[in-house]
C-alpha cells in the first residue's frame, strides 16, 4: 500500500511538474481569460491558496477613470486565467461609491482567523480626498464585504498608492507612496504601529520582497501613468535603516515600459523564485489596451536586478520561451487614420495570430480585426504603439482560433494616447503612427 501511495505521489508530481512546464506569460500583450474576454485586472497582486493562484486587479474602463471594481481571477499556472467574480463591486455610496477612484487592491490571508482581507486606495476624480480602505471575506474568491476606512490609532491613513507585504513570521505590513510602513494588528482590521514614517527617496506604487534576510522595498518615481526607472531601498530590518540601491532594470529602460506593482514569490520542489509584476498603463484606453509586465527578478547579497526582458518566458523555470511557427514579414507603418493593412491568413486547429512592431513616442493605437470566410468577426483588439523608449517586439497575440481561413485587419485609429497629471503636466504620445514588422501564426 505505501508502495501504490508513493508511485501515486510521484505520478501526481511529475502531472503537476509537466502542467508548469507549459506556463507561458507573454509580456506586453492583452491577456485572455476562459471566455476569450480580457483580463482586466491592474494595479494587481496575487496570493497563493490551496493550490491555485488569486488575482486582485482594478477593473477598468475606457470611458472613465473612475471604480468600476475589483477583479478577481485565478489559475494554475499563471499563465492561462480563468475569471471568478468581481470580488468587491461598487458600492451604493461612500468612499468606494459612484463616480470615486479604486485603486491598487491588495488581498492577505489573515494567520490567526483564517480570513481574507482587501485592502484599496479611495479617492474622488480629483485625487483630492484619499484614503485606504478595507474588505474582508471569508473565503479568497468570495464577493469582498467592504468596511470602510482602515483605522490607525483611530484615523484613517489619507495616502493614495499602497502596497502589501507578508512577511514569514506571519505579520503583515502596509506599505505607502514615499516611504512609510505600517504593521496590521493581529486580525488584520486595523494597524498597530508605523515602522517606518517617511523614508526619504521612496517613491509611489510600493512593492516588497524578503530573500535571504534581506528586505527589498520596490518604488517607482512620480510621473503619472508614464513609466520611469523604478527604484529600490534594502535593509535587514524592516524598521530599517533603509539604504538606497539604485534602479533593478537597465537604465534607460524605464522598468522596460512597466511600473511595479507587486513581487511574488513562486515555489517549486523545495524552491523559491520571485516574479516582479508590473503595469503598463495606456490612457485613456486602460481596459482594451494596458497589459501586463511579469518578469523573473533577482536577488543576492542585496543586488536586485531584472537583467533582461523576456517577452515570453515560464514563471515556474525563468526560462524564455520562443514562439514555433509560421512568420510573414510586414514592413508596413501609417499614422494616417484609416489607414488599414489587410492580410490572409491559413489557420490549422486551435492556432493563435501574432502580431509584432515597435512602440515608440509618436505611437498610436491601432485597431486589430479578426473576420472569419463566413464574414463573422471573431475578435477585435486595440493596441496601444506608444512607448517613451522605443521597443520592438510582440504587440499582439489572439486567442486560439479553430481551423479555417480568416481575414486580418490592422487598422490606423486616429487615437492618441495623452493625459495630464495633478500638477497640468503632460504626457503621451505626439503621433498616430502604427509600425508592424511581422504577422505570425503559431
Amino acid at each position: 500500500m505505501k508502495r501504490k501511495i508513493y508511485i501515486l505521489a510521484c505520478m501526481f508530481a511529475a502531472a503537476v511538474a509537466s502542467f508548469a512546464q507549459k506556463a507561458v506569460v507573454v509580456n506586453g500583450v492583452p491577456w485572455y481569460d476562459q471566455r476569450d474576454s480580457i483580463v482586466n485586472a491592474h494595479g494587481v497582486n496575487i496570493i497563493h491558496d490551496n493550490g491555485r493562484y488569486y488575482m486582485f486587479g482594478e477593473s477598468k474602463t475606457d470611458s472613465a477613470n473612475v471604480f468600476n471594481g475589483f477583479s478577481c481571477y485565478s489559475s494554475d499556472n499563471l499563465a492561462d486565467w480563468q475569471f471568478e467574480r468581481i470580488a468587491l463591486p461598487v458600492q451604493k455610496d461612500g468612499r468606494l461609491g459612484p463616480m470615486r477612484i479604486g485603486e491598487r487592491p491588495k488581498v492577505l490571508r489573515c494567520p490567526t482567523t483564517g480570513e481574507f482581507i482587501m485592502i484599496a486606495h479611495s479617492d474622488d476624480r480629483r485625487y483630492k480626498d484619499p484614503c485606504v480602505v478595507y474588505a474582508t471575506s471569508p473565503t479568497v474568491n468570495g464577493e469582498y464585504t467592504y468596511r470602510g476606512p482602515l483605522l490607525y490609532k483611530g484615523n484613517p491613513i489619507k495616502r493614495w498608492d499602497i502596497g502589501s507585504f507578508a512577511d514569514d513570521d506571519g505579520r503583515a505590513y502596509l506599505l505607502v507612496h514615499h516611504g512609510s510602513i505600517y504593521r496590521f494588528s493581529e486580525d488584520f482590521h486595523s494597524l498597530d504601529s508605523c515602522i517606518v514614517s517617511g523614508q526619504k527617496g521612496v517613491g509611489e506604487s510600493p512593492a516588497m520582497m524578503k530573500k535571504d534576510g534581506i528586505y527589498y522595498w520596490l518604488s517607482s518615481h512620480t510621473t503619472s501613468w508614464e513609466r520611469n526607472d523604478n527604484m529600490y531601498f534594502t535593509a535587514t530590518n524592516l524598521s530599517g535603516p533603509w539604504t538606497y540601491r539604485g534602479e533593478f532594470c537597465p537604465k534607460g529602460s524605464l522598468s522596460y515600459n512597466s511600473q511595479c506593482s507587486f513581487v511574488l514569490p513562486v515555489k517549486q520542489d523545495g524552491s523559491t523564485s520571485y516574479m516582479y509584476m508590473g503595469d503598463r498603463w495606456s490612457f485613456p484606453h486602460q481596459r482594451s489596451a494596458a497589459t501586463q509586465v511579469w518578469l523573473p527578478i533577482q536577488a543576492k547579497d542585496g543586488v536586485l536586478s531584472i537583467p533582461e526582458y523576456k517577452e515570453a518566458w515560464n514563471p515556474f523555470t525563468g526560462q524564455a520561451v520562443q514562439f514555433a511557427g509560421t512568420r510573414k514579414p510586414l514592413a508596413w507603418q501609417s499614422c494616417e487614420q484609416g489607414a488599414v493593412k489587410v492580410l490572409s491568413l491559413k489557420l490549422k486547429k486551435n492556432n493563435r495570430i501574432i502580431i509584432k512592431g515597435r512602440t515608440a513616442n509618436d505611437g498610436g493605437y491601432a485597431l486589430v480585426r479578426i473576420v472569419d470566410n463566413k464574414g463573422k468577426e471573431r475578435h477585435r483588439q486595440l493596441i496601444d504603439f506608444y512607448s517613451n523608449v522605443p521597443a520592438d517586439g510582440v504587440r499582439y497575440v489572439s486567442p486560439r482560433l479553430p481551423k479555417g481561413a480568416y481575414r486580418l485587419e490592422i487598422e490606423v485609429t486616429g487615437l492618441k494616447s495623452n493625459w495630464s497629471d495633478k500638477k497640468r503636466s503632460d504626457y503621451g504620445t505626439v503621433g498616430t503612427w502604427v509600425r508592424i514588422d511581422a504577422v505570425e501564426v503559431y
